[in-house]
């Protein structure tokens, strides 16, 4: 009996053997696995950022192509509704723009009359905030009166609750029109 127990305890310890460098091997497999699904997400992501940084200078190159500020033409504005180029509310999650598009007809004959009112040209649109370097390439540049300067302000009536998220979106607003290069009129809250 005893031969038979060590010829057992023998097969047992081949049986070890032989399986162990087989699991040793599946496991190693599993964390090269998961080494190499990182590598992956690494690629990707850094191809998300490539992508991202290429949109940006592509936005920036074209809001370049407006001309510079020329502030003696807005400094004595002082009514959003005076405002000749584009106006930007912030609001808790969402930005209210409005552009007063430029006039299609050339000539000067009847400008600002019935037949060409301003207010015809005008448009308002709400967007996110993710959307707004698209909305400011998308503006047209005869919408920029005063060259590249837009006039920001806090959305109107307000909770007083509400008030910390929208100067936080408001600063964040900004900041994203420096970045694509555009001069930023904070106006006071009204």
């Amino acid at each position: 009996m005893i031969p038979n127990l060590k010829l057992k305890g023998f097969a047992a310890i081949c049986l070890l053997l032989a399986v162990g460098p087989v699991a040793c091997r599946k496991q190693e497999q599993a964390v090269v696995g998961v080494a190499h699904s990182a590598v992956s997400a690494e690629r990707q992501a850094q191809l998300a950022a490539q992508t991202r940084a290429t949109t940006r200078d592509q936005q920036r190159a074209t809001i370049a192509r407006i001309s510079l500020p020329t502030k003696s033409l807005y400094v004595d504005v002082h009514e959003p509704a005076a405002w000749a180029n584009p106006f930007l509310s912030v609001g808790v999650d969402r930005l209210d723009l409005r552009v007063v598009l430029p006039d299609a007809n050339g000539s000067n004959v009847g400008q600002g009359t019935m037949l060409r009112p301003e207010g015809a040209r005008r448009q308002e649109i709400q967007l996110r905030p993710a959307e707004l370097a698209e909305a400011m390439v998308a503006i047209p540049a005869g919408a920029w009166r005063y060259g590249r300067v837009i006039a920001v302000a806090e959305m109107p009536g307000a909770n007083s609750k509400d008030r910390p998220k929208i100067r936080r979106n408001l600063e964040s607003t900004i900041k994203q029109l420096n970045d694509l290069g555009i001069l930023v009129e904070e106006w006071p809250t009204r």
